[in-house]
């Protein structure tokens, strides 16, 4: 299945831009979020390099942020690029779960394949099992209680175009035997 940025685009513009003011924009090498200004009168997230995997990443922290935090740059939320401590890289981890948890729906949605991401291959490496299993125990909890009401939105826009059935299962969350994420 061919998988274009550019549809992306087009997708979160019909689906969000006219209640929200939010576009989704390619940028260069470091994602980020800025909200309506003097400079531009709507809210901007902006994905690295036009990549898809990028793109998804930066909605699903859209998609989890509050109205107020959608009024501050990257949501107000701490980051410390790749080479984080073990201290950085648990705290980092600790507020990933929910975004990845969303941004792996998308991925099922796309009919994507998905990995869960520690994102610090130049810092601590620890137990990437246990934040995977962290990551899927989200997903479960959204599965059974719903996912926020705007990831549902572009959950349900992405299953329309890429024809994926709805309402997603945890079976579709399963990977194969080589990246098989444990439900224990």
């Amino acid at each position: 299945m061919l998988h274009q940025y550019q549809d992306l685009i087009v997708l979160f513009h019909d689906t969000f831009f006219s209640e929200y003011n939010t576009q989704l924009i390619k940028g260069g090498d470091e994602p980020v979020y800025l909200p309506a200004s003097e400079r531009c009168d709507c809210h901007q997230i902006i994905f690295a390099h036009g990549y898809y995997a990028s793109a998804f990443h930066e909605v699903s922290h859209w998609c989890q942020a509050g109205e107020a935090r959608r009024l501050l740059e990257d949501f107000g939320y701490w980051y410390e690029p790749d080479g984080r401590n073990e201290q950085q890289q648990k705290q980092f981890e600790q507020v990933e779960v929910i975004p990845q948890a969303i941004e792996w729906a998308f991925n099922v949605a796309a009919r994507k394949k998905f990995h869960v991401s520690s994102d610090n291959l130049n810092g601590f490496q620890g137990d990437t099992h246990d934040f995977e299993k962290k990551v899927i125990q989200q997903v479960q909890i959204f599965l059974a209680k719903g996912f926020p009401a705007r990831a549902n939105q572009f959950i349900e826009a992405l299953a329309q175009f890429y024809n994926t059935p709805l309402p997603l299962a945890i079976e579709h969350f399963i990977q194969k035997e080589e990246n098989l994420v444990c439900l224990n």
